[in-house]
């Protein structure tokens, strides 16, 4: 490994003065520094700024530090606070439509998911817009920036496609290390539904075991910093996707991790949701009037539990929260590797969850992990976190990671949605916290705009592609504009049949019933559409439909407009998620 790394360098020195050429030549430009006259053209002699995504795998929105948190996230609260955070930032309702419409700068749909990988109704069998993978309908970031001289590397979670060719490395990745599920065991190649390996890529490679001491975050962040560290001397930028597994189910973490948190929520998940929008309201991020969204009626109140059953669900987020934990370790030596190569100042970095965070009770609502459970696993508690348990946080704890919104992961309604995000840069303007409606769409064209890249538009090395719906953040972010989505723009969500369409203040959801987890709904059709005004019921409390019924109708055009554009079509039957 030694000498192979040492031939790579030797490469990138006889080699990197010809890449900073044909960056020079692509029109790759840094963004110009605040105090520069706008009205210059950016300084061609500046070195390209290195763009890091890092995406977190259902984090609610109050678990971080900087969103209210009492888990300790210093290495991301200092990037936050010196950075531009987001308190409307949308995604969609899970993780693999929302790393679509990250990658691709397209909403899910014609970006090829529609839905999620086996999980097709009969009617989106075969039809565009569900090929359960990223189509090559789009032409991907980390294609594009290729294509600029930039090295591309990926580690995590890819969830795109298990194939070689719609593998990372066939997406413009130069070097992966890709988990393709949606999940997988955090210490091994224990997979989310058995029997069987949770599938790992290398670059082209299927892998058949991991390191012995593989842990998903630390193993993840150390790869990265290896891929960049490999070619660092050839002058060129890198775009480096990191995309954690964690927190998603099964929750596992280190023993020494866990003992972190020991106590920590003894006092139960009521407690800890009030003193998180506490802690939002002291942020300034909700208003001292904002209704919190209530505990779901079919879920127990903390003081009704036995003590057996307190015990367990303490301990339950005491894993959580030290997954989250190693999460922001590990950024943290992500940073200090960076600094040490002198390219912190000079990395555009985004972070974000893919989702609210998950509230589902897995094992019941997918039946297959059910049937999995009775095979796999020990969820003793002397065994609750280990490398054999199979553990998810359920709907009460997740309605304190969400903090004060309407539901979690897999709906349309604020919980499931919205999500923490920022973006670090110290040539950045802008204001710290800001409250404009941005969504996952718009990462990609801010970082073509950022480096001076060009959509192909309709057409890509040969192939008939889908335009950008996205749109720039740099002219808000540089403090140049207050919003970059008009008022009267519709932004719309669809996924297993929950739909929404938010205009300005005005948001319609359409979704099951409350009582979801005791009612089920067969057919998509039996949902309803709600009415709410964000400005005034920001958690989507109040049902507003019956007063406003004109406005719900022109409500409800605008998503037979977004329907009608991105093909989408509402499944003939659901799953139970």
């Amino acid at each position: 490994m030694t000498n192979e790394r040492s031939s790579r360098r030797l490469l990138a020195k006889l080699f990197g003065g010809l890449a900073a050429l044909l960056l020079l030549l692509c029109g790759c430009s840094n963004l110009a520094d605040s105090n520069q006259d706008e009205t210059q053209p950016p300084n061609p002699a500046l070195k390209p700024p290195n763009i890091l995504f890092i995406v977190a795998d259902d984090l609610g929105y109050t678990d971080l530090g900087v969103y209210g948190s009492e888990i300790e996230t210093p290495n991301l609260d200092m990037l936050a606070r010196n950075g531009v955070m987001f308190s409307n930032f949308y995604t969609a309702p899970t993780c693999s439509p929302t790393r679509a419409m990250l990658l691709s700068g397209v909403d899910n749909h014609p970006a090829g998911m529609g839905s999620m990988y086996r999980e097709l109704a009969p009617n989106q069998v075969g039809k565009t817009g569900y090929e359960e993978q990223l189509h090559t309908r789009v032409a991907t970031i980390a294609e594009l920036l290729a294509d600029a001289g930039y090295h591309t590397y990926m580690t995590g979670k890819w969830h795109l496609g298990y194939d070689l060719d719609n593998s990372p490395y066939a997406r413009g990745f130069e070097r992966s290390f890709a988990s393709l599920a949606g999940g997988s065991g955090h210490f091994d190649l224990l997979p989310i539904v058995g029997p069987g390996k949770a599938p790992y890529r290398e670059d082209r490679d299927l892998l058949e075991t991991l390191p012995q001491d593989f842990y998903s975050s630390r193993f993840f962040t150390r790869k990265m910093i290896d891929y960049i560290d490999d070619n660092r001397e050839d002058g060129r930028p890198f775009f480096g996707y990191l995309a954690y597994t964690a927190v998603h189910w099964p929750l596992q973490a280190p023993a020494e991790s866990i003992a972190r948190f020991s106590g920590r929520y003894d006092d139960g998940y009521d407690a800890l949701h009030a003193r998180r929008v506490a802690k939002l309201r002291a942020l300034d991020l909700l208003a001292e009037s904002t209704q919190p969204y209530p505990r779901l009626a079919e879920e127990p109140a903390w003081t009704d539990l036995t003590a057996d059953q307190k015990k367990r669900e303490a301990r339950m987020m005491e894993i959580y929260a030290a997954m989250i934990s190693d999460i922001d370790v590990y950024v943290g030596d992500l940073i200090a590797y960076l600094k040490s190569i002198d390219e912190f100042e000079n990395t555009f970095i985004v972070f974000m969850s893919d989702n609210g965070a998950e509230g589902h009770p897995v094992g019941t609502s997918i039946g297959a992990v059910a049937r999995w459970l009775e095979q796999c696993c020990d969820n003793s508690y002397e065994n609750m976190g280990k490398r054999d348990s199979f553990l998810w946080y359920g709907a009460s704890w997740a309605r304190a990671s969400v903090g004060p919104w309407r539901m979690f992961k897999g709906f349309t309604s604020e919980g499931g949605i919205r999500a923490p995000a920022f973006v670090h840069y110290p040539k950045l303007g802008g204001q710290q916290i800001n409250e404009a409606v941005v969504t996952v769409k718009d990462v990609m064209p801010t970082i073509l705009d950022l480096v001076g890249i060009d959509h192909p538009g309709l057409t890509y090395k040969g192939r008939e592609i889908v335009p950008m719906s996205g749109k720039s953040m740099l002219p808000m972010l540089r403090g140049i504009s207050d919003s970059i989505h008009q008022p009267d723009e519709a932004i719309g969500w669809e996924l297993f049949g929950k739909t929404a369409i938010r205009q300005g203040d005005w948001k319609i959801v359409q979704e099951p019933d409350d009582a979801f987890w005791t009612v089920r709904n067969p057919v998509a059709e039996a949902y309803r559409w709600r009415l709410f005004n964000l400005a005034e019921d920001p958690t989507e409390l109040n049902d507003v439909s019956g007063q406003n019924p004109e406005k719900l109708q022109e409500m409800i055009r605008l998503w037979d407009e977004y329907e009608e554009r991105n093909g989408v079509i509402i499944p003939n039957q659901v799953m139970g998620y």
